[in-house]
């Protein structure tokens, strides 16, 4: 145990940790990963510039760069960067209304993108500000990743018909039908089938070859590989272009070079909205990625480092002419599954993809659009999150709606307003639970120390003495409730002269709640009858000292609630007048 404790990685804790200790015994995990991921996202690479409206190649230049620029500055030993479907897509909707795909300013808009995006995260990882994470819960993102991928769904769709986009209406697309479509059509349905038989039962059957389940798994996740080089076999046996079936095109040779041209500060601001919500986007999606592969090697990632890391990433994407850029999941599972230790592996893909660019990516020319279309369906449909959908419905219908209005916003009203409808719907459905603040009456568990609701369990109370715990804080949107819940427990209980309550889970009393707990007091004191507080937590009471109602109008402040009931339920007997002072 100790032996493998000992080989395993640096942690987050030191920027360049993994490069100053690096150690031999590593070395083969990342080569083989480093192989093998570098392949297994060229044809991803190139689908996602085609989702993002951008010539294939861009994808290829947006692979290489990111990741070695992730490799310096991030914080997790085995997330993979580069172009992901939920990237592209944003790319496409963000940048639609600003120029037209396909074009110079369109690709230059991309570029600049980036380049935007890795500076706010760059930025935002110099001023600590991964905390940023936690303002999109997780019915948020799941939401929108959802209806993003539902979108991708659409848009690939056609491509898989030979269509350059949906019909006006089924009597359109038939009397337009022709041999053309039914080629494109049979080559799509048959990758399709390909590939879903090889994510879902491909590992299984070559395990039952004799290959071991990592081996297995490995070239199951090759298979679009396959799909790509058959594709562009079969082309340049049958010329498929003359036969209508719509290609990639030219693709042209070598690495990509530094691109630096400035668009007008108009069109700069134009994309300062857009350039925000994919950074945090994208920040989200690739911590939870990096969150989860940690855990699996009992590793830690630094947000803020990966704030560093994808703003790197992005800064590279853009030098280098690609798109925005984050962690994938898929490219990610198969780095970690290949034996991947450090980032090296990285750095070891971004070579690879660097060779095929200056050697055979020509021949990528003659690869089927909906080859690339297939490879993007198989990828997103998975995003679908119906599941979480399903959990969040049984457990929490607020966190339900979230999820579902998110992905709903996203389909009908687009990216920017279905994040923003989400974010609103998650506020909206906490200060509703605040604002419905349990309050219970609890009695003391016979012959213990522990205090529990008397609706729930069998109790012992004490005469006169009414104990309420509040379970919430309490703050401006719950201050009726709670007075409301105090007021009917005193009608339940008429014989009530001391009141207690218990604090134990409050955090914070804002001012309209130290206004209402004020009145509340002064009304009970013109029925005789004193306020008590207990288990006042530490920061509440730093708050609470310096008023007048904590100095004035409380009777007494007991550390727990069973000193407070020791002490209350006698103090009648002893002293039946009370001032109220």
């Amino acid at each position: 145990m100790s032996q493998d404790l000992r080989l395993q990685p640096p942690g987050s804790n030191a920027l360049f940790g993994w490069m100053r200790h690096y150690r031999r015994a590593w070395l083969a995990g990342d080569l083989t990963a480093g192989l093998v991921v570098g392949i297994m996202i060229i044809p991803q690479s190139m689908a996602y510039a085609m989702l993002a409206g951008l010539p294939v190649q861009i994808g290829l230049y947006a692979s290489i760069l990111p990741l070695i620029g992730y490799a310096l500055l991030g914080s997790s030993m085995t997330l993979s960067v580069g172009p992901v479907a939920v990237t592209g897509l944003m790319t496409a909707t963000l940048l639609a209304p600003l120029a037209t795909a396909g074009s110079a300013d369109y690709l230059q808009l991309a570029i600049w993108l980036a380049l935007l995006s890795g500076g706010m995260l760059l930025a935002f990882g110099l001023l600590r500000l991964g905390f940023l994470a936690n303002f999109l819960s997780h019915p948020v993102i799941s939401g929108f990743i959802s209806g993003a991928a539902i979108l991708i769904v659409l848009s690939q769709l056609p491509k898989m018909l030979g269509l350059a986009a949906w019909p006006d209406d089924p009597l359109t697309l038939s009397s337009s039908w022709d041999n053309s479509n039914s080629l494109v059509f049979a080559m799509g349905l048959t990758a399709l089938c390909w590939l879903i038989y090889a994510r879902s039962r491909l590992a299984a059957h070559l395990g039952a070859l004799g290959l071991s389940a990592t081996v297995a798994g490995l070239l199951a996740r090759l298979a679009p590989i396959l799909v790509v080089v058959l594709g562009v076999v079969l082309t340049l046996l049958a010329d498929l272009p003359s036969h209508g079936v719509p290609v990639v095109g030219e693709i042209p040779a070598g690495l990509p070079a530094l691109v630096w041209q400035t668009p007008d500060l108009s069109a700069l601001r134009s994309l300062l909205l857009p350039a925000a919500l994919i950074s945090l986007v994208s920040f989200v999606e690739s911590v939870s990625i990096a969150q989860s592969l940690a855990r699996r090697k009992r590793q830690s990632i630094d947000p803020d480092r990966e704030l560093l890391g994808l703003g790197a990433a992005n800064i590279g994407a853009g030098l280098s002419g690609g798109f925005a850029v984050c962690g994938g999941f898929s490219r990610s599972s198969v780095n970690i599954e290949a034996g991947a230790n450090t980032p090296l592996a990285g750095v070891i893909s971004a070579l690879v993809i660097g060779l095929i660019l200056i050697s055979i990516a020509p021949l990528f020319a003659w690869l089927p659009q909906v080859v690339l279309a297939v490879v993007i369906l198989v990828a997103v449909v998975p995003l679908i999150d119906l599941a979480s959908l399903r959990r969040a419905w049984r457990y929490d219908r607020a966190e339900g709606l979230t999820l579902l209005s998110t992905a709903a916003g996203v389909l009908v009203l687009g990216i920017e307003a279905g994040i923003v409808l989400g974010v609103c719907f998650a506020i909206v459905a906490q200060l509703w639970r605040g604002s419905r603040p349990h309050v219970a009456v609890v009695g003391r568990v016979p012959d213990t120390h522990y205090f529990r609701n008397t609706k729930r369990h069998l109790v012992e109370t004490e005469p006169h003495l009414l104990a309420l715990r509040i379970d919430e804080n309490i703050f401006f949107a719950n201050t009726k409730a709670v007075e409301q819940a105090i007021s009917q427990a005193l009608a339940e209980y008429p014989d009530t002269r001391e009141v207690l309550l218990i604090l134990s889970a409050v955090n914070h009393i804002d001012s309209t709640g130290l206004d209402m707990l004020s009145e509340l007091t002064e009304g009970l004191r013109e029925r005789d009858i004193r306020l008590h507080l207990a288990e006042v937590k530490g920061p509440v009471m730093d708050q609470l000292q310096h008023t007048d109602w904590i100095r004035q109008q409380i009777a007494q402040v007991f550390p727990s609630t069973d000193i407070a009931f020791n002490t209350l339920g006698k103090v009648r007997d002893h002293a039946p007048e009370h001032s109220g002072e």
